[in-house]
């Protein structure tokens, strides 16, 4: 099985995992560092639409 979700900039690995977690504990979803197969669709969408919606308001503040 091939991962498709791999890191472009290896020196931001560690940085995406903070932002993860941070964008989780913001929605309310308990996530720990390694496996997190146990989490529900619902769950793991919600920290990625977090995540996006940070990443907008970043980028639109520097417009």
């Amino acid at each position: 099985m091939s991962r498709r979700n791999r890191v472009l900039v290896p020196e931001a690995r560690e940085g995406l995992n903070r932002f993860k977690m941070e964008a989780a504990q913001e929605v309310g979803v308990n996530l720990k560092e390694g496996y997190n197969g146990d989490l529900t669709s619902r769950e793991a969408g919600s920290i990625g639409g977090q995540m996006v919606k940070r990443m907008i308001e970043a980028y639109e503040k520097n417009l």
